[in-house]
């Protein structure tokens, strides 16, 4: 019976420290770390700095031009360049400052010469060559009087009376040679290098006016003006000098013969110098033209 107890008690003992050297099963937790990597693109502004833009001048294209492959023919190049300058138009105006002499005025004035100024406009192209142009021009001069005859106040060459193609009677009264005067040019130009002569037709009017006492139901009591206004040719002769490329400074001498210088208003017709009624006008000015056109 003891031993029955014995055996028991160390059956207990072993099944006991079988189980206690057991290990027991640990709950395991994994955590995954997720790491996650982007791009940011940051603009920025940049200060650039603007290049210098270098534009070739018209010399510089005309070289390009003519820098051409060898297969090519020069001349053919060279005279399109040149139809391509003749069919151009070119404008302009003028401004100058002269002095006059006429011949109908010498015994009326101690001043042989009349100082004036003008203003015009032009346009011209080139014919034939780049080198020959022809120049159409319309200028307005006003010249200064040199002398002042008023029968009222001093005796003057002209004083008395005179008469009409019609036997009117006409008293002098007062006249200056201040005057408007128009000239219309048509020049042809040959430019060698930056010199221009040329040689011009042109035709002038000028705009003289003397005052007379004229009849008035029968009387002589209204003042009238008498004014030229026939249309007199001549020629000019001149040079042009380039100057800063649209720049022109010139010389130039004109020549004028005068016919028949008469006096008319709307109901005289009356000539006053009928002793030598054919004179001579010339004239030296000094101008200076700018090229509108490019």
């Amino acid at each position: 019976m003891l031993l029955r107890k014995i055996i028991l008690l160390f059956s207990v003992i072993f099944i006991n420290s079988t189980f206690a050297q057991r290990k027991k099963t640990d709950t395991i937790y994994v955590y995954e770390k997720v790491i996650v990597y982007d791009t940011i693109y940051l603009e920025k502004a940049i200060k650039l700095k603007p290049a210098k833009l270098m534009l070739s001048s018209l010399e510089i294209q005309a070289k390009e031009i003519k820098s051409i492959p060898q297969n090519t023919n020069k001349e053919e190049i060279e005279e399109q360049l040149n139809k391509i300058s003749v069919n151009k138009f070119q404008y302009g105006i003028h401004a100058g400052i002269g002095v006059k002499k006429a011949s109908w005025a010498e015994n009326l004035s101690e001043k042989n010469q009349q100082f004036g100024q003008n203003f015009g406009i032009w346009i011209s192209k080139n014919i034939i060559n780049p080198n020959f142009s022809l120049m159409l021009s319309a200028n307005i001069y006003s010249w200064n009087s040199t002398f002042d005859l008023d029968a009222n106040k001093e005796e003057t060459y002209l004083d008395g009376f005179y008469f009409s193609k019609d036997n009117q009677p006409l008293l002098f009264q007062r006249f200056n040679n201040k005057h408007f005067e128009y000239v219309l040019q048509l020049k042809a130009l040959y430019e060698w290098k930056n010199l221009r002569p040329f040689v011009g037709f042109l035709a002038n009017k000028n705009n003289c006016k003397m005052q007379f006492l004229v009849p008035e139901n029968n009387v002589l009591n209204k003042l009238d003006d008498f004014k030229s206004n026939q249309v007199n040719f001549g020629f000019s002769l001149g040079l042009q000098y380039r100057l800063f490329n649209r720049f022109l400074i010139d010389v130039e001498y004109q020549h004028f013969k005068i016919k028949n210088l008469s006096l008319k208003n709307s109901s005289f017709d009356f000539d006053i110098f009928k002793t030598n009624n054919t004179f001579a006008e010339r004239k030296i000015s000094l101008g200076i033209s700018y090229f509108i056109s490019k």
